[in-house]
């Protein structure tokens, strides 16, 4: 099953997101990740925030456990666990 996640990042701005982004390109992170199906950063700068839709839990999962060391050595703070949703429809054009 499908599921959203919803990060809640403290302070994020345009270039902290950036820069994270290219950090995680040269620790070799694959990106996009193995199923991940879509990644939008959104919101004003200094408050971005970032949503997530996964093909299922386990590969969410399984890309954190390389994901979040990185992010935590690059700074990134969040204010609290992400939120997980199942996915009950998706539509695309």
């Amino acid at each position: 099953m499908s599921i959203v996640v919803r990060y809640h990042p403290v302070s994020l701005t345009a270039e902290k997101y950036d820069a994270t982004n290219s950090q995680l390109e040269a620790a070799g992170l694959e990106w996009p990740a193995d199923g991940l199906d879509y990644h939008v950063c959104f919101g004003t700068d200094g408050n971005l925030m970032v949503s997530e839709i996964w093909d299922s839990r386990e590969l969410w999962e399984a890309f954190g456990e390389r994901l979040m060391p990185l992010l935590a050595d690059a700074g990134l703070e969040f204010s609290s666990e992400p939120d997980v949703f199942e996915v009950h429809d998706t539509t695309k054009r």
